[in-house]
């Protein structure tokens, strides 16, 4: 009994945990995009970008995806500056990607039904303006879309409360720390990863079975 007790509480405190952690080691992730490939860009930011990362890796046609920092004032910040909470920046996730296999459509689609996008400044137990839900549009094309799919969601009733998700246009992007790439596929055994971000891929990849990358 009291072993089942202990690991109950192991559970929520793991659960609790947020994506914090120091390390000021900078690099880009290390995926290496083919010549001759068409490519596009799309930045979103739901949330830590440890899941957001881990959601559009498994997508067929996403070529790359790099963790990282966006939207704010300072130049190139750490993980730390980020957390103060007083640089601007957002948990960004930039997706490059084949548009001849997925489309920006596609994507808003994943975007949208991998976080709660009205939560103002949070995503579970990840709190604060880094953790807002946004959409950086880097074309006008990009723009029209997102703003039509967030305004007919808002008109579905999908959510019982107002989307709060921001479109903006892209300012800026700093790849975060090189612990935070390719997070989730090599820390699989980490608590956040087997307690938060592994249940949430089972959902995604059950929903998006025929959008995932062969294995």
């Amino acid at each position: 009994m009291i072993q089942k007790i202990l690991g109950s509480i192991l559970l929520i405190t793991i659960t609790l945990i947020s994506c914090a952690q120091k390390n000021t080691n900078k690099n880009m992730s290390m995926t290496v995009i083919p010549s001759g490939v068409k490519t596009d860009t799309a930045t979103f930011g739901e949330g830590c970008f440890w899941c957001t990362e881990a959601y559009f890796q498994r997508l067929n046609g996403v070529l790359k995806v790099v963790s990282g920092y966006g939207g704010g004032h300072v130049i190139d910040p750490t993980y730390e500056q980020v957390c103060d909470k007083n640089t601007g920046h957002v948990e960004l996730a930039r997706i490059i990607y084949d548009p001849t296999k997925i489309s920006y459509d596609e994507l808003l689609e994943v975007f949208w039904k991998t976080h709660d996008p009205t939560t103002f400044n949070q995503q579970g137990n990840d709190v604060g303006p880094q953790y807002r839900s946004v959409i950086f549009y880097h074309n006008h094309e990009q723009k029209e879309k997102a703003e039509k799919y967030k305004a007919a969601l808002d008109k579905s009733g999908a959510w019982n409360k107002p989307i709060v998700t921001a479109i903006e246009q892209f300012k800026n992007f700093y790849p975060a720390e090189n612990y935070h790439q390719n997070y989730y596929n090599e820390n699989q055994n980490q608590g956040y990863c087997r307690y938060v971000i592994q249940p949430k891929l089972e959902k995604f990849e059950k929903v998006f079975k025929d959008k995932l990358k062969k294995q």
